[in-house]
């Protein structure tokens, strides 16, 4: 499971902070205010850029401590601007960073519950990993890039994958 987690998640998150950098230069370069681009949003009833990059970060960093069966670090969701998401992003690979193989060991059968406004969701932790945590991550992490690319952000597939 680790290997399903961590690296993948990983390698995600840091093509984003490569992918806000372009944006950044993207904003000086057309003189555009950078607070512009990250509230933007793809609809008006979506959420904004920044809360696209604060809930692919959450769900990362959930998804791995759930599966390890630790707690989940909270974080503040303040962060408005490109070096602020970044600096989350960096954050979020950091503590993904300390997780370790054999903290999943039993992450597969692990009973995961989600609680959600609705309802709480309750998942054995492959499940929960396939069907909920990766589809929410890359959900959010395009839709990221989709808002930055609909506001003329020179990126394409290859940004998105990452190195």
């Amino acid at each position: 499971m680790y290997d399903h987690i961590i690296p993948p998640f990983t390698r995600s998150l840091k093509a984003m902070q490569a992918i806000l950098a372009k944006a950044e230069a993207h904003c000086a370069a057309k003189k555009i205010d950078p607070a512009v681009m990250t509230s933007a949003r793809i609809a008006p009833d979506m959420l904004p850029f920044t809360r696209q990059i604060m809930i692919a970060t959450d769900n990362a960093k959930g998804a791995a401590a759930r599966l390890a069966g630790v707690d989940v670090t909270p974080f503040e969701d303040t962060e408005t601007t490109f070096a602020e998401l970044t600096a989350r992003l960096q954050k979020t690979i950091d503590l993904l960073a300390t997780f370790k193989p054999e903290q999943y060991k039993d992450a597969a059968a692990r009973t995961i519950i989600i609680k959600t406004r609705a309802a709480d969701l309750t998942f054995p932790g492959a499940v929960y990993l396939s069907s909920y945590a990766v589809p929410n991550i890359y959900f959010h992490l395009t839709t990221a890039y989709d808002i930055l690319r609909h506001n003329g952000v020179e990126i394409g597939k290859a940004d998105f994958l990452g190195a």
